[in-house]
């Protein structure tokens, strides 16, 4: 399985195939609106608006695994996103990125690049996946990896 054979809802409902992000460099984020990392918001948003005319997108996956920091639904989400961050990048519908439930695209990220010592769970909100163009991951970043962090990382890929 490759990231452009994955479909994932968008927050409007719309289900999208990840093939459209095809040729561009991402950072997958499982992200959330109550967290004490849901400040990174604004260093995702500034490299994705600095990045992005060079081929490069942010892409946030909501989830409440952890915590129960993501309670609101996909519009309450959006919201929240905008009007406090301005977030612009695309935003996808909640999912779940561990356990029986996870989503296609996490259980292809985890298999690629297992976290410490191999495991694959996630361990937290704004856990972080750095995808080439060619759709290979790259790089798993833990949550307090700082998005400012990674810019050197995703340029190199640019």
């Amino acid at each position: 399985m490759q990231i452009n054979d994955i479909v994932a809802r968008r927050l409007n409902g719309e289900e999208r195939n990840l093939s459209e992000f095809g040729g561009r460099v991402l950072l997958i984020v499982n992200v959330a609106s109550r967290c004490g990392f849901t400040p990174q918001y604004t260093g995702l948003e500034a490299l994705y608006r600095k990045l992005g005319p060079r081929g490069f997108s942010v892409l946030g996956f909501p989830c409440n695994q952890f915590g129960a920091q993501e309670p609101g639904n996909e519009a309450e989400i959006g919201s929240f996103c905008d009007s406090s961050y301005g977030v612009t990048f695309p935003l996808f519908a909640k999912i779940e990125v561990n356990g029986p439930n996870t989503h296609p695209l996490y259980q292809h990220l985890k298999s690629e690049k297992p976290g410490l010592l191999g495991t694959q769970a996630i361990k937290w909100n704004f856990t972080k996946f750095l995808v080439d163009r060619q759709g290979n991951v790259v790089r798993r970043y833990a949550p307090n990896d700082k998005p400012e962090d990674i810019e050197a990382d995703i340029v190199a890929l640019l």
